[in-house]
């Protein structure tokens, strides 16, 4: 448990008050009849849900999380799903009800979407791997039609300095490698601000070399599901556009790279053969995988930290703040301090 947040997990929060008979009455105030059946869909930073209706459909409704989004930082990830849809891009976005996307219960805000089944891609077939390449650039091809006005930048500020000196704040690393987690991640963080402000001395790419569009933000196998082809629309569709910010188009790449450096190249490879074949792509972002990378490792720690006090949390990363985890992320940070040390990816 992270030392400094002992005692914080069973605190109330605010999910205690969305029991089963709210989700119900929420949908039911949208004119959507529940049939009882419901249950709870994997997702920790929201509460999301699978219900049945009495007309014998299924939906989603996904409730945010109070505190993480302002209504028009929600609202402008509605309006990226329906740019989607209007240009054909497979997403599931969220139902007009009642003139609206985003609806308010019992102190919730929420929306709803149609339920969509499949499974996670198959990411050794580099045929599916092109597939992907030609999905993602038609969405960013929508995405980089406008900015987001609302939605943050990915970068080094708020995903790496900010998530450290959180962490180190609350003393949320365990005190025996805290010294340890600090000089390392510094480290980290200043090869990454080396190349921030423009290229560095090894003449890589930086962050704020590049241009930066709507993306998907959190593109990895989880949120990507694939329908069989034989099915009408059948192929790949995206499920949840949370966490889409103002970003290189190479964030919505590297998470589907998996394997050594040989396998991740020949993925890569597939993933532009397909993108390219749609959008063009600026092969120096390639330079950008790696920091990219780190400063997910960082700020995923912070983000479990901060939500310590989520009972659901402690159940389902009982392992978060051990000396045995904090040790293995200086370890991964070492490991990430190297790979950024060498020649980026070429394909």
């Amino acid at each position: 448990m992270p030392s400094g947040i002992v005692g914080r997990a069973g605190a109330s929060h605010p999910y205690a008050a969305l029991t089963p008979d709210v989700v119900l009455d929420a949908l039911s105030a949208c004119g959507l009849q529940g049939d009882g059946r419901l249950m709870a869909l994997g997702s920790y930073e929201n509460r999301v849900y699978q219900v049945g209706l009495e007309d014998g459909r299924r939906v989603v409704a996904k409730f945010y999380r109070p505190g993480r989004w302002s209504e028009a930082q929600i609202l402008e990830e509605h309006a990226f799903a329906a740019d989607l849809v209007a240009a054909e891009v497979p997403v599931v976005a969220p139902l007009v009800l009642h003139g609206a996307t985003l609806r308010h219960h019992a102190g919730f805000a929420f929306s709803v979407s149609p339920w969509r089944g499949g499974r996670q891609p198959e990411l050794d077939d580099f045929e599916v791997l092109e597939w992907l390449g030609r999905f993602i650039a038609r969405m960013h091809t929508v995405g980089s039609a406008q900015p987001f006005a609302h939605r943050p930048q990915l970068g080094l500020q708020e995903f790496g300095e900010q998530a450290r000196d959180w962490l180190l704040a609350h003393e949320a690393v365990a005190p025996e490698v805290r010294t340890e987690w600090r000089m390392v991640c510094e480290d980290a963080l200043a090869l990454i601000a080396g190349n921030a402000d423009g290229e560095s001395a090894t003449g890589q790419f930086g962050l704020k070399n590049s241009r930066v569009i709507r993306v998907h933000g959190d593109c990895h196998p989880g949120n990507v599901l694939w329908t069989p082809v034989e099915d009408a629309g059948g192929g790949p569709h995206f499920v949840d556009l949370d966490d889409a910010r103002m970003g290189p188009a190479v964030q919505d790449l590297w998470m589907l790279l998996s394997g050594d450096r040989r396998q991740r190249t020949q993925q890569l490879s597939a993933l532009l053969d397909g993108y390219e074949q749609v959008r063009d792509f600026d092969r120096r972002e390639l330079a950008l995988i790696e920091p990219l990378r780190t400063l997910r490792l960082i700020h995923y720690s912070a983000w479990l930290a901060r939500r310590w006090s989520d009972p659901t949390f402690p159940i389902h990363f009982p392992w978060f703040g051990t000396v045995d985890y904090w040790q293995g992320q200086v370890a991964l940070l070492r490991e990430q301090i190297a790979a950024m040390r060498e020649e980026p990816i070429v394909v």
